[in-house]
């Protein structure tokens, strides 16, 4: 599994769509999950409190164990913003099948990003719980990758995140 965390705006689901793309070239059975198709269905039932956030993290890593059971490669596109529930997620999917990637942007190049308007509404009063904003964003202690979308074009993260993989022994012909 590969596990995208980072602010939004910060490029997971770019990343994640890109990668997707590259580990389909090369026969590979992946999928995606991301906030839109977990929180509209899934998880539709959870707001943005810490405790529901950690619910969040604990139903996509339980699904992403299971789709990975399947035969899967899952990459996964969220913020989760908390370290303790990232730690819990490598706990439960098994952590020598779970590779950490944290997006790094700054928040006011996500904020600049914005693509959805959510830092436009959080600054507004809208949004009060926006990570970044109102809910903080606790950093990677160790990643396992750092896709860094400040400095290096996508392909040059997609290139060096396969190498890394592969490195990882992830899966047998990444």
């Amino acid at each position: 599994m590969i596990w995208l965390t980072g602010l939004s705006g910060s490029g997971k689901s770019t990343i994640a769509n890109a990668l997707e793309i590259r580990l389909h070239r090369k026969g590979m059975r992946t999928y995606i999950l991301d906030g839109d198709n977990i929180r509209e269905g899934l998880n539709r039932d959870l707001g943005f409190s810490d405790e529901d956030r950690e619910e969040n993290i604990r139903r996509i890593a339980e699904v992403a164990k299971l789709m990975m059971d399947a035969g899967l490669i899952v990459i996964t596109a969220f913020i989760s913003p908390f370290v303790k529930d990232r730690r819990m997620a490598r706990e439960l999917v098994g952590k020598s099948d779970f590779f950490e990637v944290y997006v790094s942007a700054t928040l006011d190049v996500c904020e600049k990003r914005d693509p959805k308007g959510l830092y436009k509404k959080a600054r507004k009063g809208e949004i009060p719980c926006m990570t970044g904003i109102g809910s903080p964003y606790e950093p990677t202690e160790q990643p396992d990758f750092i896709a860094d979308t400040l400095n290096a074009p996508l392909d040059a993260i997609v290139n060096t995140l396969m190498i890394a993989i592969k490195q990882r022994k992830l899966w047998n012909n990444a």
